[in-house]
């Protein structure tokens, strides 16, 4: 074979089997392949078709159809043989030819086997990164796309702050639908090869300054985390962020971390404290910096989070300039009657601190202590896609009153706790005025889509669930029974082929005793509709061990009011097989999108130690693929032996296949 394809590459012209001036470039390709497979883990194979594969790399033609083609089987079989540093350099440079041709399919095959050879020979790949760096800046969505997928490997340490730059500069120029994409890149290369605090802040405010709007939230949070943590920082970043500010207010996200800092180091803005031989002299007075915030927070497009956040600033300002307290306190008070509850708080609060409690003012808004950094990056590290995880978050009472941290619920869905739903903000519903709950949330202030079920919507926020800034539960509505549909957003990430692995929609119940008087007022607002009594006319099925520990039995017995019914009654009865009483026991269930699961309050909190009684609790599953698919369901059972919290979880699926 490698005889043949000696005399393919060095045939003189042969009428019957040329194309283009390249004789029988089918039988080359196929040659190629072959030698490629016959080559992969065999160093003899390897070293006997060195030589016609440097001919082939070498003497064909770039500037035809039939020579290209020939070319990228001979680059693949190169990389796919056994080691020899000094052809993969020529293949590799095959490839950087193949960026300068003006066929766009040829680029974008080049970008891809670019991304497969910088894993075997990233420096020979590093050669050709200006050439890469232009592709970035192709007309081509596809062929930027992977460009910079590319770039974002071939970045380290050595080579951080130049690639930076370029990709910022390009920042500036780049079509909106690519500034997304590009924003999130560089954000991540800042944060993972960043040499030194300082350059980290200048790229990230350059970054905001471009393209704010595009940073995701828990960039520009890390971002007020490292100058927390950098005092030597303080005044150049709140100088900084003032400068920028007065350039690029339309850039939310930069507006809400200039409103942080200046709440924070207002006093250093003024008086250029910790000002660095780098900097420009700047004279900024406290009317100054009061106008900055004063602009953020009569801006039309302001969002809620950047409202309350100037707000916060102003009554922080309030103590570090002490002689414009008069003018904050107008500004704020203006917010007394507005109509979101979250702004119409915080002004009635700090217009009281500030006008009658000047006494404690000072040290009520001192400045924040230092956030820890280590703490920050760990829950980052255990979050989806580069996002925040909140791995010690806000409790949540859980109905039947047993308090349970976030965490485990969002663990039960596999969701990070930023893909926690919120509940929609539902105008003006007679739900919000009854209960007293504020259901708009930041991101939903602009244009933001009206929820039709305000009961559960209320009910999410009164729970605490899908609310970070929920600290804690009312004691009045610990009890109460519910039911909870969460429409979890899309996600990519899945690594488990579990059909509970890859859902979009997951229907997540936890009930418990009620015997709160709430529970009426929830029926009649069409929160909670009361489950029918269980009717069991329909067929019996065997009972089912749903799960088994040294510690606990789970059994389900099933029932339908009809053969063919969607929906199965399962009751389910929870046995104690160790010698401890459990106390605050409950039982939790997530299902699949095409399953709704309702669960009825369970018969008691207190599970009876040696199977010596036990606790029952109702469940109905409707089934939308009844026939087709068979029900699963993951499950999560907590209880407390002698003051600590234990924890069960599994899996069901031998579910009986007719239901």
């Amino acid at each position: 074979m490698v005889r043949t394809l000696k005399d393919l590459a060095n045939s003189p012209y042969s009428p019957d089997y040329d194309i283009s001036g390249i004789s029988d470039p089918f039988l080359q390709i196929k040659l190629l392949r072959l030698l490629r497979v016959l080559g992969e883990g065999d160093v003899d194979a390897s070293d006997s078709m060195n030589d016609i594969l440097a001919q082939v790399a070498t003497k064909t033609e770039s500037n035809k159809v039939a020579g290209n083609a020939i070319l990228y089987e001979c680059v693949q079989t190169i990389m796919r043989i056994e080691d020899n540093g000094g052809l993969r350099v020529l293949a590799i440079n095959i490839l950087g030819r193949f960026l300068s041709n003006r066929d766009n399919n040829i680029r974008y095959v080049a970008l891809n086997m670019l991304m497969r050879a910088v894993t075997i020979d990233a420096q020979a790949v590093q050669r050709h990164r200006a050439t890469i760096l232009e592709c970035v800046k192709d007309p081509d969505a596809s062929i930027r796309k992977r460009a910079l997928e590319l770039v974002y490997v071939l970045v380290n340490e050595t080579n951080v702050k130049p690639l930076t730059k370029e990709l910022v500069d390009y920042l500036e120029v780049s079509d909106q639908d690519f500034k997304g994409d590009l924003t999130a890149k560089i954000c991540s290369l800042v944060s993972k090869f960043s040499p030194e605090k300082i350059w980290y802040v200048d790229q990230m405010l350059k970054v905001l300054s471009e393209a704010g709007n595009f940073v995701k939230d828990e960039v520009w949070y890390a971002l007020i985390v490292v100058i927390s943590n950098a005092s030597e920082l303080h005044g150049y970043t709140v100088r900084a962020l003032y400068k920028a500010f007065r350039t690029s207010a339309k850039q939310e996200n930069l507006v809400c971390v200039a409103l942080w800092c200046i709440g924070e180091y207002g006093d250093l803005l003024i008086n250029n404290g910790g000002v660095l031989d780098i900097e420009d002299s700047i004279t900024v007075t406290e009317s100054d910096a009061l106008d900055v915030v004063e602009i953020a927070i009569k801006r039309h497009p302001s969002d809620l989070t950047t409202k309350a956040m100037a707000l916060v600033a102003l009554l922080k300002l309030s103590s570090r300039f002490p002689s414009l307290s008069e003018r904050i306190g107008e500004i704020i008070i203006q917010y007394k009657g507005n109509l979101v509850l979250e702004l119409q708080q915080r002004s009635i609060e700090f217009n009281l601190i500030i006008s009658k409690y000047q006494s404690i003012r000072s040290t009520l808004v001192d400045r924040m202590p230092v956030l820890n950094e280590a703490t920050f990056i760990g829950k980052r590290a255990g979050s989806l896609s580069d996002a925040a995880s909140i791995q010690s978050g806000p409790s949540v009472s859980l109905p039947n009153g047993v308090s349970k941290p976030l965490a485990p619920l969002l663990d039960l869905l596999d969701l990070s706790s930023d893909e926690a739903p919120a509940p929609s903000s539902s105008g003006g519903d007679l739900i919000q005025d009854l209960l007293g709950v504020d259901l708009s949330m930041p991101s939903q202030q602009s244009g933001a889509s009206q929820s039709s079920n305000s009961g559960t919507d209320a009910l999410l926020d009164l729970l605490s669930i899908g609310s970070p800034t929920a600290r804690t539960q009312s004691p009045s509505v610990q009890n109460n029974s519910s039911i909870i549909d969460v429409l979890s957003p899309d996600t990519s990430k899945k690594a488990s082929d579990s059909p509970l692995d890859d859902l979009s929609l997951l229907s997540l119940s936890s009930r418990g005793t009620s015997n709160s008087g709430a529970a009426p007022m929830m029926d009649s607002l069409d929160a909670l509709p009361p489950s029918p009594p269980a009717e069991n006319n329909g067929p019996v099925y065997p009972s089912l061990t749903a799960y088994e520990s040294s510690f606990l039995r789970l059994m389900f017995d099933f029932s339908k009011q009809t053969r063919n019914s969607q929906t199965t009654i399962i009751q389910a009865t929870f046995m104690n097989l160790s010698s401890n009483v459990y106390t605050d026991f409950v039982f939790q269930a997530a299902v699949p999108k095409f399953l709704q699961l309702q669960l009825d309050p369970a018969s008691s909190n207190t599970l009876p130690a040696s199977e010596n009684g036990s606790i029952t609790q109702s469940m109905r599953v409707t089934n939308s693929q009844y026939g087709k698919k068979s029900l699963v369901m993951r499950i999560r059972i907590a209880y407390k032996i002698n003051g600590k919290d234990t924890l069960e979880e599994g899996q069901i699926s031998n579910f009986p296949r007719d239901l």
